[in-house]
């Protein structure tokens, strides 16, 4: 398996850590965290070039690399959070997590593939079905016809991380630097949009400040230079069948930490994850 899928697969274990990091995090504001953490995240890419100062010249990149690269960070994180606002996060998290399953299926369609097998698109929809158990699992699943917007929000969400992802992979010249920019850019404009529509709630203590500078280290930080690599010299497709176990993970490590409780739901979403997992691995091992 080539090292640059194996470090796609370290982003996906940081994002599991996301939703722990963020309930640790206290009642800061979405888009004021995200300005928080963006701007770390940002600053880690950053603080490389102190000893590569050749790196800042990621940042000279062309209109429409800025565009894929900020729109992708800050337009996912602006529809998704504010789907969370217009429908039940259950709901709204279930739409959003449709993204793996484009990413394979959109992967397919760039120039040169491979084409898609059917062991990806089959661990795809074991992974979906296993998430789809998992958002089942935690009280049921009831879309409204009052929270319409937000479904549409969270759907657009989907599409934009997955285009960002397989875009990405056609810009394999862009050197990773170039994502420090991308998360100082989406971290300016979180910020506006919190002077716009929040109040500012800063973190009580120490814990929650905690919370927010593993955030910025991690899920929102160094998952996204480990994503990069990985969707431009990795396996794509493969990736995007792993990224469903991110949900079950990430449920796992906050009934670790008292945050959930467990469940037969999780154990069965557990189980379609890793087959799905396995069965995309041995597609992408037929296809080489």
């Amino acid at each position: 398996m080539p090292s640059a899928t194996l470090l796609g697969f370290g982003a996906i274990l940081l994002w599991s850590l996301l939703a722990l990091f963020t309930a640790l995090s206290g009642a800061v504001p979405p888009f004021q965290l995200a300005a928080m953490t963006f701007a770390l995240g940002g600053l880690v890419g950053c603080a490389s070039w102190l000893v590569r100062p050749q790196g800042i010249r990621a940042l000279r990149q062309p209109w429409p690399v800025w565009l894929l690269g900020v729109g992708g960070l800050f337009g996912y994180h602006a529809l998704y959070f504010t789907a969370l606002r217009l429908a039940p996060p259950a709901e709204a998290g279930l739409l959003n997590y449709l993204w793996p399953l484009l990413i394979v299926l959109l992967s397919a369609r760039l120039p040169g593939a491979a084409g898609l097998r059917a062991g990806h698109l089959g661990g795809a929809a074991l992974g979906l079905a296993g998430v789809v158990v998992l958002f089942a699992g935690r009280g049921g699943i009831d879309f409204s016809a009052g929270a319409v917007p937000g479904y549409l929000a969270a759907l657009a969400a989907a599409f934009v991380w997955s285009g960002y992802s397989v875009l990405s992979s056609r810009v394999g010249a862009v050197p990773t630097d170039a994502v420090a920019g991308f998360c100082l850019a989406t971290a300016a404009l979180s910020l506006a949009c919190h002077r716009a529509f929040e109040t500012t709630l800063w973190p009580a203590d120490a814990v929650q400040w905690a919370a927010v500078v593993a955030l910025g280290l991690g899920p929102v930080g160094a998952a996204f230079y480990l994503w990069d690599i990985g969707v431009k010299r990795g396996d794509l497709r493969l990736l995007g069948v792993a990224a469903y176990a991110a949900p079950i993970l990430s449920t796992l490590t906050l009934v670790l930490a008292g945050y959930a409780e467990p469940s037969p739901a999780l154990a069965l979403a557990c189980l379609l994850i890793v087959l799905g997992a396995g069965v995309a691995v041995r597609a992408s091992r037929a296809g080489r």
